[in-house]
């Protein structure tokens, strides 16, 4: 693999960075750019394979492979069972674990290149980026990173305004009734 090619088109799609040879129309969202940088970026990572891959052959398990090259050019400290600060989210010291790819840049990731594998002309059927492969990889490293961070990726319940107590109500009286 081009390293000079692959580490600048990894960095920029994980990181967001801007390449001034792909800028865009006033037109495009943000979204938009990192979905086309993203794309283009695995489309560069399939022609650097070896074998090189065409994108119809592209199954969840190169998707996969594609997921953990990534993680090189991650900035996410992610403690290891055996380290004295795994769980920690804010460790006092330095230490030697590894970094990777945090759990919620891969996400989003795949969706963005899931949304541009059907916009490209791909069957929803046959997307790689939906595999439940990918989605069973994702959870996994959601986990590792939330036991070895000590932070939580539970879903946020949505708050409800307080109710205020009912005031009483009598039930009105008998018609007919006279009040003496």
């Amino acid at each position: 693999m081009d390293s000079s090619n692959s580490e600048n088109g990894a960095t920029s799609l994980v990181n967001g960075g801007h390449n001034s040879a792909t800028s865009s129309s006033p037109t495009s969202s943000r979204y938009e750019n990192q979905k086309r940088r993203d794309w283009n970026t695995f489309g560069q990572y399939l022609k650097n394979h070896r074998p090189p891959l065409c994108l119809s052959r592209c199954s969840g398990a190169h998707v996969l492979e594609f997921l953990r090259y990534l993680d090189q050019f991650g900035k996410t400290k992610v403690h290891t069972p055996i380290c004295p600060f795994y769980g920690h989210p804010n460790p006092p010291a330095p230490c030697p674990c590894p970094l990777r790819q945090a759990w919620g840049s891969l996400d989003a990731l795949i969706g963005r290149l899931r949304a541009a594998f059907e916009e490209n002309g791909g069957k929803p059927e046959a997307n790689p980026f939906g595999a439940r492969a990918v989605r069973l990889y994702l959870r996994e490293v959601r986990d590792l990173q939330s036991k070895a961070r000590g932070i939580s990726y539970e879903k946020k319940k949505r708050k409800r305004p307080p109710s205020l107590p009912l005031p009483l109500q009598l039930p009105p009286p008998p018609s007919g009734a006279s009040a003496t």
